[in-house]
């Protein structure tokens, strides 16, 4: 059964933010979801320009519906 753990990644390291009951020695799969976006690392100018003209063309394929629920500030900000 899936079980989800927060880690901080550093020195080449995971360090659990909690502690786990894993068996010593199982294999396990990461999923790493970070908060920051990367952008691409795009040098050429003509690769550059068809990349973001794809990406605004996905956009405008895949709108947000207008039914959509709305969010609020408190609602797109964790609190703790």
């Amino acid at each position: 059964m899936p079980q989800a753990l927060k880690a901080i990644y550093r020195n080449g390291t995971f360090i659990l933010k909690n502690p786990c009951n894993l068996p010593e020695g199982v294999e396990v799969e990461l999923f790493v979801q970070s908060p920051q976006v990367i952008p691409p690392q795009i040098t050429d100018i003509g690769t550059r320009q068809n990349f973001l003209k794809q990406l605004v063309e996905r956009m405008q394929q895949n709108p947000i519906p207008s039914n959509s629920p709305r969010f609020t500030r408190d609602m797109l900000h964790e609190r703790r």
